[in-house]
């Protein structure tokens, strides 16, 4: 969604003004990606829509607050669907503090690119949904939103070091999930039992 400066000022303009046309238009234009954004936090197709749109309610009352020449109109709406995506994904789930155990070696969750190449994006989204809700809300924040352990803690109300461990412990089921054919370990128990 690579909008000129231009286009981005008449059409946030336009919906400062409650322009019909421009809100129309915003929503249209974002509504795939942020659905997107929502279904990724939320397992529920019903939950990631309510998201959707409590979060495009928020953009419409909060879009006096963007400044077009400091920020990127996409990126503003998808931080605020994410965030919306965790208020209403709070209200699922409970993020537990847990007593940690250092990780010495992050590499070893490293999961190989050939295996990423052959997944579709709906295949690692159902790999990813197979994990805890707080583990794969921390995942989606790190991982595929950018966000630091510092800010994923701060937003999820929970600490750096349980951040990391939920990070940690993703790698670690992704990387079975994505080692073992469809996704399981019934595979390697039953050739392990042939033998």
């Amino acid at each position: 969604m690579n909008l000129s400066k231009n286009q981005t000022r008449e059409l946030v303009t336009g919906c400062i003004n409650n322009t019909r046309t421009a809100q129309e238009a915003l929503y249209k234009l974002f509504y795939a990606d942020m659905l997107r954004v929502c279904h990724s936090y939320l397992p529920d197709k019903e939950l990631a829509k309510e998201a959707f749109n409590m979060g495009f309610l928020k953009v419409f009352q909060s879009i006096k607050n963007f400044d077009t020449e400091k920020g990127e109109l996409g990126g503003w709406i998808r931080k605020i669907m994410i965030f919306t995506a965790i208020d209403l994904c709070r209200k699922e789930l409970k993020f537990n503090s847990l007593t940690l155990v250092e990780q010495d070696h992050e590499d070893d969750f490293f999961i190989p690119a050939s295996a990423l190449e052959k997944l579709y994006y709906e295949d690692i989204l159902a790999k990813i949904r197979t994990l805890p809700y707080a583990t794969q809300t921390v995942f989606n924040l790190y991982e595929v939103d950018g966000f630091s352990h510092k800010e994923i803690a701060d937003q999820l109300n929970i600490s750096e070091g349980t951040s990391r461990w939920h990070l940690a412990e993703a790698k670690k089921k992704l990387r079975t999930l994505l080692d073992t054919p469809n996704g399981n370990n019934a595979g390697k128990e039953r050739s392990n039992k042939a033998v």
